[in-house]
């Protein structure tokens, strides 16, 4: 990790405004200026006393000079990082009246709790996020992609693929089908839930026709894959990522190094939120006794596995959540029992949920980092996530391509409101 000190280098006005702990959404032909003094980039390294300057969508300058009648928000006090990015996020799952939604529900009233969970999603410090699940999912993509309502940046994979989506000859039609109603990406299903035991569901065939032709067709494919047979038929097939992995050897982890196999171990809310809300799932499909029995101990287990997988040299270890119903707005707790039950380096986990995450949706020269050119996502926390992973539930300032979504008082003396020079 590279420190880099601007002290000697910049002369820095103070401003001082009144701070406003409403929600507030800002953009403009102005100049912003974010004025932090502790930043971590995303890629392992940390600036201190810094301005970061945003012309546009973008960051145009990390450095000294502040333009001239620019907008200056005073992030002094906090933690400054890059948006962060849950890969895993099943934005449309929702409570009605205190039980699981089903698809008999209005899709109107569908597609507005949706509104709330993105909302919810972007104000925890989540600018960016991968819904594998619902052809509805693209409504509210394009909706946040226009302006008109607020979220995170959403790439889905529209209705995901399993067993029983046919033979390999018609996955790879399904594939180029899912291609031409805009998915951005193809969810597979290679074997069952955690509840029902994980084991291998898809063929290797199938696997190997449905990640080909989604590389044919420049899409990534991610695989919900617990056994380790699973995830060893996906990395082979040339898969770009493997989901939960509960089971999966730690021969099969250097296999997926060895390729370049995105890993999601999903270990410190999914199951956790389950449990939580037992109630509201209790029944349905199944969510009975025996399945949450096995969540119960699958908890321990996936903790272990994880403590595994960091020690596999080269093993890319990307950020999701699978946030379900109740689990929307807590995406952060993933972070904190990564690194407080699973042994993570912090400094890792924040380049997980950021740099290495974009990667993992191939975006990684647009967003996850905080440097000239890329999108302006980026959050401040009150805290030092180094030292006390919670600090990421206290996201006090939100900015997503340059418009500030977030921006409230914080207990740590930042004053995140705006003010001109």
């Amino acid at each position: 990790m590279k420190t880099r000190s601007w002290i000697a280098l910049c002369s820095i006005l103070f401003t001082t405004s009144i701070a406003l702990p409403v929600l507030s959404a800002q953009s403009g032909i102005e100049p912003i200026v974010l004025k932090a003094k502790t930043v971590y980039d995303g890629t392992g390294r940390t600036l201190h006393d810094v301005n970061i300057i945003i012309r546009g969508s973008v960051i145009s300058e990390v450095g000294c000079e502040i333009p001239t009648d620019a907008i200056i928000y005073d992030l002094r006090g906090l933690t400054v990082t890059p948006g962060w990015i849950d890969t895993h996020s099943h934005i449309l799952w929702h409570f009605n009246e205190g039980r699981l939604a089903g698809s008999d529900e209005q899709p109107l009233q569908a597609i507005l709790y949706g509104v709330d969970n993105a909302i919810l999603t972007l104000n925890a410090g989540f600018t960016t996020i991968q819904s594998p699940g619902s052809p509805t999912d693209a409504y509210l993509r394009d909706a946040i992609k226009r302006g008109v309502i607020p979220g995170p940046r959403i790439r889905t994979s529209l209705q995901p693929l399993t067993e029983k989506s046919g033979t390999p000859d018609q996955l790879r039609a399904l594939v180029d089908k899912r291609k031409q109603q805009g998915a951005d990406f193809i969810k597979l299903f290679a074997s069952q839930s955690i509840r029902d035991g994980g084991a291998q569901t898809m063929t290797d065939a199938q696997l190997q026709a449905a990640c080909g032709e989604a590389t044919k067709v420049g899409l990534r494919t991610m695989v919900h894959a617990h056994s380790a047979a699973a995830a060893k038929a996906a990395t082979l097939a040339g898969c770009t990522s493997v989901e939960h992995g509960a089971y999966v050897t730690d021969d099969v982890f250097r296999l997926m190094a060895e390729h370049g196999t995105f890993y999601d171990p999903n270990i410190g809310l999914v199951l956790q939120n389950y449990i939580e809300n037992k109630a509201k799932f209790l029944g349905i499909g199944n969510y009975n006794a025996e399945g949450f029995a096995f969540m119960e101990k699958g908890e321990a287990i996936t903790k272990e596995t994880f403590k595994r997988a960091l020690k596999i040299k080269g093993l890319k270890i990307d950020y999701g959540t699978d946030a379900v119903a109740g689990a929307h707005g807590r995406n952060g707790e993933e972070f904190i029992v990564r690194v407080r039950d699973g042994g993570e380096d912090p400094m890792a986990g924040i380049v997980s949920a950021t740099s290495l995450s974009a990667a993992s949706m191939g975006m990684q020269d647009q967003i996850g980092s905080i440097a000239p050119g890329m999108q302006a996502d980026i959050i401040a926390m009150d805290g030092d996530p180094l030292k006390d992973p919670t600090s990421i539930r206290r996201v006090v300032f939100v900015m997503k391509g340059g418009t500030v979504f977030k921006n409230v008082v914080s207990n740590a003396g930042g004053t995140p409101n705006p003010a001109r020079r």
